[in-house]
C-alpha cells in the first residue's frame, strides 16, 4: 500500500496563533521537509506577496523527494477563470501541482458564495479544468467535505465528482470544522471512495482531539494520500498531527510512506520546526516528545531495564528519540546507574560513588530540588561528584538592577563579571524582566569565548514557591527549560532568593549546552 505524505505547515500550519513564517523560515522548513521524504510541500498562497517570494526561492532549489504546491481557491462566480487574479497568481507560482479548494456544503455556498449551488459547480469544474489545460497536476480540496456530506449527500458528492470529470488528478475530503467522529469519517469514506476514481485524500483537523484518528481510519478505508501539519500547527486546535501519522504509518502498519533511516530523523526535524515556528515543543507529544519514552516510577525503570517492551510501544531509536528515567525519591539507584552508563562510567549499586549521588541527590531533594523534569541538571551533579567535570567560567559577581521610570516603563539591567580561560570579563545588559536581563548579560559575557551559546534560548521559565507559610521568605525553586534547533533540556536552581535559584538553573543550562556540544 503506498501512502504519499502533503505537508500544509508552511500554509494551514502558518494559521497558527502565535506563529508568522519569514521566506526564510519557510525555505528552511520547506528543506527539512524534503529531508524527511515528505512528497508534497503546500508552500502557501501566491496571492500573497511573502509566499510569491517563498516560490520564486524554490525555483531555484533542487528537492530530492518533494514537489512544492501551490494553494488557492476557485474562480470568483463574477469572472472566468483565465481573467481571475487568484488563478493567474497559482499559474505564476510555476509549480507543477495546484491545490484547488472550494465549497461542497450547501450551507456555504448559498450563505458565504451567495451563489447557486449550479454556479458553484460551475466555478469548480471551470477552475480545475482551466489549470489542467495549462498543464498542471490539480489536487481538489473539497472544503467541509464531512459536514457537507452529513447534511446533503447528493450535493456534497456532485461536488467532488465535478472536480474529477473537470481533470482533478486526486480528490481530498475535508474535515475542516474538525467537527466529525473517527465512526462517521469511515463510513463516508467506504460509501465515496467506489466513486471516485482518482487518488483520494484526507485532510482532517483536531477540534475533536481526532485529527490523527480520523487520518488513520480514512486511510484504511481507501485514502492513499494524507493531509497534516508537523506537530499539528494549525488555526483554532490545529491540523491532524502528520509527525504522529507518520510514526504510526511506519511502525504500526508497516506501510512505508518514508525510508528507516529517514523515520530516524523524525524527532530532530520536529524539534527544529518547533523551533523556528517559535513554537515550545510539546513533552507529551506522541513519538517525539521528551516525556514520550520517559520513566518514574520504580515499578515501571525496574521492567523497562529488563525489557522495553514492557512500557514501550516501540524501540525510541526508531523516530529519533530516546528513553528517559526520571530523577526522583521513586526510582532509587536505579536512575544513577542509568546515566552513570550513558557517560561511559563504571559503576554498580554497590560502587561507594552511587551512594555518594544518591546520598547528595537526597539531600538536595530535602532542600527542594525536583530533578525529574531537570534531566541537564541531574547530568552535571553526577559529573561534578565524580569528579567528571570541569567548569567553562567562574563567576566573580553580579548586581541586576529593576528601575520603573516617571513614563511607567520598567527596566532591568544586569551587571555581570566573570572569569573565562583566565580572562575577565565584565559586562552589562537589559532584559524584559531581571532573569531575562541575567540571561542576557552571562550570554553576552561568553559570546567570544564559546560562540555555540548563540544557537539557543529559554522556552520557558517557571517558579514554584516551596512553603508558602513563609511568605516572602520562602524558598522557592526554579525550572528553565531551554531548547536549540536539536534538543531541549531542563535545569533546576533552589533558593530563598529567586535571582539566586533562576542563576543556579541559567548557569546549568548553559554548561550543558556547551557539554553536549563537546566544546573545550
Amino acid at each position: 500500500m503506498e501512502i504519499k505524505l502533503y505537508d500544509t505547515t508552511l500554509r494551514d500550519g502558518a494559521q497558527s496563533e502565535g506563529i508568522s513564517y519569514s521566506v526564510n523560515d519557510k525555505i528552511r522548513i520547506a528543506t527539512k521537509l524534503d529531508e524527511l521524504g515528505i512528497h508534497y510541500i503546500e508552500a502557501g498562497w501566491p496571492m500573497n506577496p511573502k509566499d510569491r517570494q517563498v516560490f520564486t526561492s524554490l525555483k531555484k532549489r533542487h528537492f530530492k523527494n518533494a514537489h512544492p504546491v501551490a494553494f488557492g481557491a476557485t474562480r470568483r462566480p463574477d469572472k472566468s477563470a483565465g481573467a481571475d487574479e487568484n488563478i493567474r497568481s497559482l499559474l505564476s507560482a510555476d509549480t507543477e501541482i495546484i491545490t484547488v479548494f472550494g465549497k461542497t456544503w450547501d450551507l456555504h455556498v448559498r450563505d458565504v458564495l451567495k451563489v447557486s449551488l449550479d454556479e458553484n459547480l460551475k466555478m469548480i469544474f471551470d477552475t480545475v479544468s482551466y489549470l489542467v489545460s495549462k498543464g498542471k497536476t490539480v489536487f481538489y480540496d473539497c472544503e467541509h467535505f464531512f459536514d457537507a456530506y452529513k447534511q446533503n449527500p447528493q450535493y456534497a458528492l456532485k461536488t467532488a465528482l465535478c472536480a474529477q470529470d473537470a481533470g482533478a488528478a486526486a480528490i481530498i475530503l475535508c474535515d475542516t470544522n474538525g467537527g466529525t467522529l473517527t465512526r462517521d469519517v469511515l463510513r463516508i469514506v467506504t460509501e465515496i471512495k467506489p466513486k471516485i476514481k482518482v487518488e483520494l485524500g484526507i485532510h482532517g483537523h483536531n477540534d475533536l482531539d481526532l485529527g490523527v484518528a480520523n487520518s488513520i481510519v480514512a486511510i484504511e478505508a481507501g485514502c492513499s494520500q494524507v493531509q497534516g501539519t508537523m506537530n499539528g500547527y494549525g488555526e483554532r486546535c490545529g491540523n491532524a498531527n502528520l509527525v504522529t501519522i507518520i510514526g504510526i504509518l511506519k511502525t504500526k502498519m508497516g506501510i512505508d510512506c518514508i525510508s528507516d533511516s529517514q523515520l530516524k530523523e523524525l524527532t530532530k526535524t520536529a524539534h527544529f520546526i518547533s523551533e523556528i515556528s517559535n513554537m515550545r515543543q510539546e513533552e507529551n507529544q506522541p513519538f517525539v516528545g521528551r516525556s514520550a519514552f520517559a520513566h518514574k516510577g520504580g515499578v515501571h525503570i525496574n521492567a523497562v531495564m529488563k525489557n522495553p517492551k514492557t512500557y514501550e510501544h516501540i524501540d525510541p531509536a526508531l523516530v529519533g528519540n530516546h528513553r528517559r528515567i526520571l530523577i526522583s525519591e521513586l526510582a532509587g539507584k536505579t536512575p544513577i546507574l542509568i546515566k552513570a552508563k550513558e557517560l561511559n562510567l563504571d559503576l554498580d549499586k554497590k560502587s561507594p560513588q552511587v551512594k555518594k549521588v544518591l546520598k547528595l541527590l537526597q539531600d538536595l531533594e530535602h532542600q527542594g530540588y525536583a530533578f525529574e523534569a531537570a534531566d541537564a541538571s541531574f547530568e552535571l551533579l553526577i559529573k561534578r561528584a565524580l569528579k567528571k567535570y570541569k567548569k567553562f567560567f567562574e563567576l566573580e559577581g553580579f548586581r541586576v538592577v529593576v528601575e520603573k521610570r516617571s513614563d511607567h516603563r520598567i527596566t532591568s539591567e544586569a551587571i555581570i563579571k566573570i572569569k573565562v580561560k583566565n580572562i575577565k570579563e565584565h559586562t552589562a545588559a537589559e532584559g524584559d524582566g531581571p532573569v531575562n536581563a541575567l540571561d542576557n548579560a552571562l550570554r553576552k559575557a561568553l559570546k567570544n569565548f564559546y560562540p555555540t551559546l548563540a544557537k539557543m534560548h529559554l522556552s520557558d521559565f517557571k517558579v514554584r514557591v516551596l512553603d508558602e507559610k513563609a511568605g516572602t521568605a520562602a524558598k522557592v525553586r526554579v525550572l528553565i527549560q531551554s531548547q536549540d534547533e536539536n534538543d531541549s533540556w531542563g535545569t533546576v536552581g533552589v533558593s530563598e532568593n529567586i535571582i539566586e535559584a533562576s542563576w543556579q538553573a541559567l548557569v546549568d543550562s548553559v554548561e550543558y549546552k556547551l557539554l553536549k556540544d563537546k566544546v573545550e
